[in-house]
C-alpha cells in the first residue's frame, strides 16, 4: 500500500488546500481516477458517460498519460488489460450496451487477474433503450454478466462527492485485490451538479499494486503472497511471465487439470470474502416518527436512495431506517440481516423491476415482509411511490410499485 502525496492529479498539490468545486458527477469520477493516479483510458464515447472520455482526453496527455479512442467497448476492453499488464492504473467508462460488450474481456481480466477500473453510469434499456435517461438496472449484469465463478467488486456512489471518492476506491481495491473493479453510477449521478469537496493529494490514502521481488527467474506471477494476492509484474520488465486466458498453474501456463482450476478458482473466490473487509460501508440513517405504523427498514442505493431519504423527510411521522448501500457487490448481507428483527417490513428501492429486492427477499429469509418500490420508465421514482409500498409493506395502506 503506497502513499501517493505527490501526484500530478491537477487536483492540488501537497501542502495546498482543498478545493471547493460544483462538478458533474462524471467530472468528478474523471478527478477521481487521476487522483488515484490512472493514466491510461481506452473507451469508445457513449451517453451518458461521454464526458469522461471528453475531459480524460485533454487532461491524461497534460499529465503524461495515454488517452485512447478505440473502435468499440471489445477493443476498449482489451486494452484496458494490456496496459494494466504493462504497469499502468487503466480505466474506462461506458453504459449498458458498451458494458455488455466488455464482458468477454472482463472475464480475461479477471482470470490474468489484470487491475482495471469500469465505470458504468448506467441508462435505460435494453439494448439502445432509452438512451439519455436513467435506470439501475446493470445490478446483475455486474454481478453475472461474464461466464465462470469470479469475483466481482461494484461500488455505487450516492452523490457527486462520492463519484470522486469512490472512484479512488474503486482503483485502490483494483490495485490491492489485483481484480477488476466496476463503478455504478447512473444518467441522474453522472449529470447532475453538487458542490464537492476535492480534496488535497497529501490526504488522500493511495494502494498500489504490490511488485515481485526477488530472482526473477523464481518469479510466479499466480503465486499468492501472504495476504492471498500474487504480486504484479509489469510486462517489459526483468520478470518475464505468461498471461492467457486459459486456465494456467502459477507459472501462468495453462494447465488442463482439476486440482489446478480448483485452486485457482477457490483462490479467485476468496478475493470476494477479503473485499469484505475493504469495501466502503454502507450509510445508515434512521428517523423516530411518532405517527405509529411500525418501523420500515428502506434498502437503497445511488440516485433512488436520493428518493427513498426525501420519503423519510417527507413523513416525519413514521419511524424510518434508510439502508444506503455504497457497494453492492460483494451485497453487506450481514449488515442487512442485523437489522431486520429491529423493523417491521423492508421496502426495496430501485430503478429497475426487481433486481436488489429478490437479494433482499434471499437474505431476509420470510422474518418480514419485503416489498419494491421499483421503477423501469427512464424516470426516477417519486417519494410517493416510496411512500405507498411503504404503508403497503406495513400493512398500512395502498400497494407500492414493480411488484
Amino acid at each position: 500500500m503506497g502513499q501517493d502525496g505527490a501526484n500530478e492529479s491537477g487536483v492540488g498539490k501537497p501542502g495546498g488546500s482543498a478545493r471547493v468545486a460544483f462538478m458533474q458527477g462524471n467530472e468528478a469520477v474523471l478527478e477521481g481516477a487521476l487522483a488515484a493516479g490512472a493514466r491510461f483510458y481506452a473507451g469508445y464515447p457513449i451517453t451518458p458517460s461521454s464526458e469522461i472520455a471528453e475531459l480524460a482526453s485533454g487532461r491524461l496527455p497534460a499529465l503524461g498519460g495515454l488517452f485512447v479512442q478505440m473502435e468499440d467497448e471489445i477493443a476498449s476492453m482489451g486494452a484496458l488489460v494490456g496496459a494494466s499488464l504493462a504497469g499502468a492504473k487503466a480505466f474506462t467508462a461506458t453504459s449498458g450496451p458498451g458494458f455488455s460488450l466488455m464482458q468477454e474481456n472482463i472475464g480475461l481480466a479477471i482470470m490474468v487477474e489484470a487491475p482495471c477500473v469500469i465505470i458504468n453510469v448506467m441508462r435505460s434499456g435494453p439494448s439502445t433503450g432509452l438512451a439519455t435517461k436513467p435506470a439501475q438496472a446493470d445490478l446483475m449484469q455486474a454481478r453475472w454478466g461474464t461466464h465462470g465463478d469470479h469475483p466481482v467488486v461494484a461500488l455505487v456512489p450516492g452523490n457527486v462527492t462520492e463519484c470522486f471518492t469512490l472512484t479512488v476506491a474503486a482503483f485502490n481495491l483494483a490495485e490491492r485485490l489485483r481484480t477488476p473493479v466496476f463503478l455504478l453510477s447512473d444518467e441522474i449521478l453522472g449529470h447532475m451538479r453538487e458542490r464537492t469537496t476535492i480534496p488535497r493529494p497529501g490526504d488522500l490514502e493511495i494502494w498500489d499494486r504490490p511488485g515481485p521481488s526477488g530472482d526473477p527467474a523464481a518469479y510466479r506471477p499466480y503465486r499468492p503472497g501472504p495476504d492471498g494476492v500474487p504480486p504484479l509484474a509489469a510486462f517489459g520488465t526483468a520478470y518475464v511471465y505468461h498471461a492467457t486466458s486459459s486456465m494456467h498453474d502459477e507459472r501462468g501456463v495453462s494447465a488442463n487439470d482439476a486440482p489446478t482450476a480448483a485452486a485457482t478458482i477457490t483462490r479467485l473466490c476468496a478475493k470476494m470474502r477479503m473485499s469484505l473487509d475493504l469495501v466502503p460501508e454502507p450509510e445508515i440513517v434512521s428517523s423516530d416518527g411518532l405517527g405509529g405504523g411500525g418501523r420500515t427498514l428502506l434498502v437503497s442505493f445511488g440516485s433512488s436512495a436520493r428518493t427513498a431519504r426525501q420519503t423519510m423527510l417527507d413523513h416525519p411521522e413514521r419511524a424510518f431506517t434508510l439502508f444506503r448501500l455504497r457497494t453492492l457487490w460483494p451485497l453487506p448481507e450481514d449488515e442487512i440481516s442485523a437489522l431486520i428483527d429491529d423493523h417491521d417490513a423492508v421496502v426495496v428501492v430501485e430503478m429497475n423491476t426487481g433486481q436488489l429486492v429478490h437479494e433482499i427477499e434471499r437474505i431476509v429469509a420470510g422474518r418480514r415482509p419485503v416489498i419494491g418500490a421499483c421503477r423501469s420508465d427512464g424516470e426516477i421514482i417519486t417519494p410517493d411511490e416510496v411512500w405507498r409500498a411503504a404503508r403497503a409493506a406495513c400493512g398500512g395502506g395502498e400497494g407500492g410499485s414493480g411488484r
